[in-house]
């Protein structure tokens, strides 16, 4: 059985929670950007919450079903539409065999997970199926015409919950950080021009990073660090002094200071951002 995509939006990755343990080979742990979304969807199919879905960038997407399935659309809130007819996202839908499912755009928040009873069984690398779009691992990015093969359902639970509640996306998020590794090498106040005033997403963002474009972080030392380990949620700052949020794809070393990390329970919200967006940080 498989799923054949008509358009992927513009842009759709197969994704599950990631390929972790493998920084010190250079290899980033990738998956879902918002994995409480992707965890959401498998259980309202009731799949394992690591089974593999697609993760859609600002919608757009449509799949065309060769067999009847189950499937769940969790994360920024967009139309669902089964051969033109409605239906709900946080809820399980049935799909006639045959049928076309369409997303259309998220009024708000970036990213979208679908996900089909008995998840989608591509290729696993590393001991996972996500795309990432650093290191070229995992399915390359959905093209149209590409058929992904369905999971077998026969051995999982019934599917119990009709609708599941979902967090509103608030228009200007407010990430709360955690000072350092390297914010001593920053002028003084700098800690504060970062949570004093919003920083606005820039088009240049993706997987990797989210840049940002607003006040300057000073700089107290010139030069680089040694290059050191990075994390999901580290704000490094170039020369620029504009600061980069590293998303899920990001590289597993860096030598720009980093002044803050983002707490991890704020990254689900840091992958919503989208180009346009402002966002404040607290300490």
């Amino acid at each position: 059985m498989v799923v054949e995509v008509v358009r992927p939006g513009p842009l759709a990755t197969v994704q599950d929670l990631g390929r972790p343990g493998f920084a010190h080979l250079g290899v980033p742990g990738s998956g879902a950007a918002d994995r409480p979304s992707l965890r959401l969807a498998n259980r309202l199919v009731g799949n394992a919450e690591d089974a593999a879905a697609i993760e859609f960038t600002l919608g757009g997407g449509a799949l065309r079903f060769r067999h009847r399935a189950w499937i769940a659309v969790a994360g920024a809130p967009l139309p669902v539409h089964v051969d033109g007819r409605p239906c709900g996202m946080n809820a399980p839908c049935h799909v006639p065999a045959g049928a076309v499912v369409e997303l259309g755009l998220p009024a708000r928040g970036l990213r979208s997970y679908l996900a089909v009873r008995g998840g989608l069984a591509v290729e696993a690398t590393l001991g996972s199926r996500s795309t990432d779009l650093l290191s070229g691992l995992g399915p390359a990015p959905l093209a149209p015409g590409d058929r992904l093969p369905m999971g077998p359902s026969a051995d999982l639970d019934h599917i119990h919950v009709d609708v599941a509640p979902s967090p509103a996306l608030p228009e200007v998020p407010v990430l709360r950080v955690l000072p350092g590794p390297r914010d001593d090498w920053f002028a003084a106040g700098a800690l504060a021009t970062l949570t004093s005033r919003p920083y606005e997403v820039t088009s240049e963002s993706n997987r990797v990073g989210v840049r940002l474009d607003g006040p300057v972080l000073a700089r107290a030392r010139e030069g680089e660090t040694s290059s050191e380990g990075m994390v999901t949620g580290a704000l490094q700052v170039p020369p620029s002094g504009l600061p980069i949020l590293f998303l899920t794809d990001h590289p597993t070393t860096g030598g720009y200071p980093v002044i803050a990390v983002v707490a991890s329970a704020d990254l689900p919200a840091a992958a919503q951002l989208r180009p346009g967006q402002r966002v404040r940080f607290r300490v």
